[in-house]
């Protein structure tokens, strides 16, 4: 499971990506930390623009990391970075959020949704003010932030929407163990479904990513035995890597379309968009065939898989 947290080491990896974002604008639901701000970090040191909108202005009680605080790591790494204090949830602060990005930094390439609320409990034990959580959070969030986009994403000449949710997997033990969040994820999947399709002549590609395995964030090493579970994780860079490999086409390098508008929606040939690709299939397509240096010092056959796979 994911949960936009704690982003850590910046080390070496053995991706070796094949293109830049290099004064590229992201716009990010979250990214105080954790994977969110992983992908951010990274693509920071491309010099891309990054605009954030998250909720912790102030300092929280036990999970590390502010708005303002990942805008300062942003541009340490080399980006220019936005802070906006907001909620996903909440329609003015999107508009705003949007406004601001096209202001500050002429417009919008890529969409990215981070954000997400996470609760495990069964259908007898979920508190339904917890569901509507996750519902306004992943679903409606997701849906907000790429709608209100469009406009700018229209004028990009390489835009894209990236979503990170599991692919759509309907074996019934993902619905039964957990209906509620598999129903929330599940929501932010169907949002990269539909708007492949609907934005297919407009040049947008849209797509969601996925870890293969559990990834070390704080809100897992706050759990109880959380600190010994995290040893069976891998880093957030992995997620991080791959989410650049998407944005930059470097996992389609033997594509004559990579790198090009015109590969959205081309189909499964070149497939540039209407994908729900794991973390270890776009690396792999990206020439990387070791991701022992992503993992914490655990085997990669002892690795804790994630959900949905």
């Amino acid at each position: 499971m994911t949960s936009s947290n704690d982003a850590r080491s910046t080390a070496a990896t053995p991706y070796q990506p094949t293109g830049s974002l290099q004064g590229r604008t992201i716009l990010m639901s979250g990214g105080s930390r954790g994977i969110g701000l992983a992908i951010a970090d990274r693509a920071a040191r491309d010099g891309a623009n990054i605009v954030l909108l998250a909720k912790t202005g102030e300092p929280h009680a036990t999970l590390a990391g502010t708005v303002h605080s990942a805008a300062r790591q942003i541009e340490a790494a080399g980006g220019q970075a936005l802070a906006i204090v907001g909620d996903v949830r909440r329609d003015e602060d999107v508009a705003g959020a949007v406004a601001a990005a096209v202001e500050r930094f002429g417009g919008i390439d890529v969409v990215l949704n981070n954000a997400s609320a996470i609760d495990l409990s069964t259908t007898d034990n979920v508190d339904m003010k917890r569901y509507d959580l996750m519902q306004d959070i992943n679903v409606r969030g997701t849906f907000l932030l790429s709608k209100l986009a469009l406009p700018a994403l229209r004028k990009s000449d390489n835009a894209h929407i990236l979503t990170l949710s599991p692919p759509l997997n309907l074996d019934p033990k993902w619905a039964g163990r957990h209906l509620a969040y598999t129903m929330a994820k599940y929501g932010m999947s169907l949002t990269t479904l539909g708007l492949a399709e609907e934005l297919k002549a407009d040049g947008i590609r849209v797509n969601s990513l996925w870890p293969c395995t559990l990834i070390d964030t704080a809100a897992i090493r706050n759990m109880p035995g959380g600190e010994d579970i995290v040893q069976a994780a891998r880093g957030p860079q992995i997620m991080a890597d791959a989410a650049h490999a998407i944005l930059t086409g470097s996992n389609l390098a033997g594509s004559p379309l990579a790198g090009s508008s015109q590969a959205a929606g081309s189909g499964p040939g070149g497939a540039p968009s209407g994908n729900f690709y794991t973390d270890e299939q776009v690396l792999a397509a990206a020439g990387v065939t070791d991701f022992r240096p992503y993992s914490l010092g655990a085997a990669e056959e002892q690795l804790v898989p994630d959900i949905f796979l």
